[in-house]
């Protein structure tokens, strides 16, 4: 019989650290969301902080560091969600789908500054990054493509293109973080019920939207205002 080695424990030099960093990338994702990248300095940074310079490049090695891990946590937030999604046991492709987008534009609105910084500031990202960030992009587009032709091929989807069908899912609800307000007439959770009809209903899943039916918490009579989603908390 064998046991597991148990997690290693993080000590309290680590922990200092980890939390330095966190509070820099809240203040850069700050920064770079209300002023830009290229308009935002380090010196910028250390000043929101009230720390000097050397105290970021102790944890970042340049400004395009900082741009990276933000881009990075921004596309992971979705990833996140896509994984949860497709692990769920004896869940049809349908029911995976509807998952999807709900946690998909849950994670786009909590990670709202992170995506829009993203979206915005990519073409500064160093080639390496860029290319490690796209790929993350990437499998996500595959993975959801990969949904669609599984529910196509047992009959829940009539998608005659899944990969366009996969893009087109990810741009509208990706675009959420455009137009949603927090201080709007839809909660997260009354928008992620809605967006997920919305799904289901580009992939033209009857079946499905009967079983999403049973767990949304929304009225079925408030679907058609989705319609102009675009004013949505606004």
């Amino acid at each position: 019989m064998t046991t597991s080695s148990p997690a290693p424990v993080m000590g309290i030099r680590d922990e200092v650290a980890a939390l330095k960093r966190e509070r820099i990338i809240t203040a850069a994702v700050e920064l770079f969301y209300e002023r830009g990248y290229e308009n935002t300095t380090l010196d910028a940074v250390a000043e929101r902080l009230g720390v000097t310079k050397p105290f970021i490049y102790a944890h970042f090695s340049a400004k395009t560091e900082l741009l990276a891990e933000i881009c990075t946590r921004g596309v992971a937030s979705a990833v996140r969600a896509m994984e949860a999604a497709l692990a769920m046991e004896g869940a049809s492709p349908a029911e995976k789908l509807a998952a999807l987008g709900r946690r998909f534009v849950t994670a786009v609105l909590q990670s709202q500054k992170l995506i829009a910084i993203f979206t915005r500031e990519e073409k500064n990202l160093l080639p390496g990054d860029f290319q490690r960030v796209s790929r993350m992009r990437r499998d996500f587009d595959h993975k959801l493509s990969g949904l669609l032709e599984e529910g196509v091929a047992q009959g829940e989807f009539r998608i005659a293109d899944p990969r366009l069908a996969a893009l087109a899912i990810g741009g509208m609800v990706g675009w959420a973080y455009v137009w949603y307000r927090p201080a709007g007439r839809l909660s997260v959770e009354e928008l992620a019920d809605e967006m997920a009809a919305l799904v289901l209903a580009m992939a033209q899943a009857q079946p499905a939207r009967r079983t999403a039916a049973k767990v949304s918490r929304a009225p079925a009579s408030r679907a058609p205002r989705t319609a102009a989603t675009r004013g949505a908390r606004r």
